[in-house]
């Protein structure tokens, strides 16, 4: 869990230092206060980017060169981390774990796990495949510890095999081994957690939306042929297209009511609940499967959800007893039981009560 916070120059926010505990931790402020800015700037530091943007840059307050968010954590076997994040304006990111720097964010986010909620949680089951290979990715990040690897490497060799695409080199057959050789493990990686997914994913959204959504994992390419084939099979188009067409980077996970897509059926509050049982039950499989319990973020969680559905969400997320950390409109906030900690968030500025 997040013990300490040190935030600097973070959107609104000059500057800000924050203490927080296990249980519920409540942020509470009128809106653009800067609320939501803490959740980002702690996001940031299990995983190296906001949850409401995918360039960094963007979170510098106005006329400032740069943002730095410094946070240490803690856990029940003693082990504590120091993690800090600079974002300078040319978009460079510099990450530290205990005062050495990272080789990529996947050290974040074995120091510090952590999931997160907001508005816009709908866009999961929306928008692109991208964010849904997100969402898979850092399940299977945390369960199969040759993913991290498998994933690194891929990504190298696709970025040289796209660069020889653009310039329009006609054999890209030497890079294809190390993408085909990865590409299977993280495939394999990523079926086989989504499998042991599934009975916590059918509890959880027949709990939440009352329908039998599938979760179906889509790897990138047709799988009744390798990787390497596929890989030699699809080249003519992949140099006419001058990018790689097929593979674990064009992965997906459909969700389907009825053999349609969710997206096309579901009210914009039942994406909501879908895109929520969708997260928790990540949570719920890594507390029961593997004795992980990340912390959470739960920004404004009550908009949209009808009285029954708030309920059922409230008591699946009070059942993981884990560090939630919520923000609200109003001091009185109780929706996850009586605060131990509370902060007012006023024009940028941070008070604790």
């Amino acid at each position: 869990m997040l013990a300490e916070l040190r935030i600097e120059d973070l959107r609104c926010i000059e500057r800000a230092e924050l203490s927080f505990c296990s249980g519920t931790n409540l942020i509470y402020g009128a809106n653009g206060a800067g609320k939501t800015s803490i959740l980002e700037a702690i996001f940031l530091l299990g995983r190296g980017r906001s949850f409401r943007t995918r360039l960094n840059e963007r979170l510098i307050r106005h006329g400032q060169a740069s943002f730095r968010v410094i946070g240490q954590t803690c856990s029940t076997s003693r082990l504590s981390h120091n993690i800090g994040i600079e974002v300078s304006r040319d978009a460079t990111t510099l990450a530290r774990l205990d005062g050495q720097t990272t080789r990529s964010f996947a050290e974040l986010a074995l120091a510090f796990p952590i999931q997160a909620l907001d508005p816009d949680t709908h866009k999961l089951i929306e928008d692109s495949s991208a964010r849904r290979r997100r969402w898979l990715d850092w399940l299977v990040f945390h369960v199969e510890h040759s993913f991290a690897q498998a994933w690194t490497r891929y990504q190298r060799a696709l970025l040289q095999r796209n660069a020889a695409l653009r310039s329009g080199l006609n054999d890209v057959g030497g890079w294809d081994l190390e993408l085909a050789k990865q590409g299977e493990v993280m495939t394999a990686a990523r079926a086989q957690v989504l499998l042991a997914l599934q009975p916590y994913w059918r509890d959880l959204s027949e709990n939440l939306l009352g329908v039998e959504l599938s979760v179906i994992f889509q790897a990138g390419w047709d799988r009744s042929m390798s990787l390497s084939d596929a890989l030699a099979s699809n080249s003519s188009r992949d140099r006419d297209r001058r990018t790689t067409t097929i593979g674990p980077h064009r992965a997906d996970v459909a969700l389907r009511i009825e053999g349609k897509a969710a997206r096309e059926v579901l009210s914009r509050g039942q994406q909501k609940l879908a895109a929520i049982a969708l997260s928790l039950c990540q949570l719920e499989y890594l507390k029961s499967e593997h004795g992980l319990v990340p912390s959470l973020l739960l920004d404004d969680p009550s908009a949209e959800l009808d009285q029954d559905r708030l309920g059922r969400f409230i008591r699946r997320v009070q059942a993981l007893e884990t560090q939630i950390i919520v923000t609200a409109l109003d001091r009185n906030y109780r929706l996850f039981g009586e605060p131990k900690n509370v902060f007012h968030v006023e024009q940028g500025k941070v008070y604790r009560l």
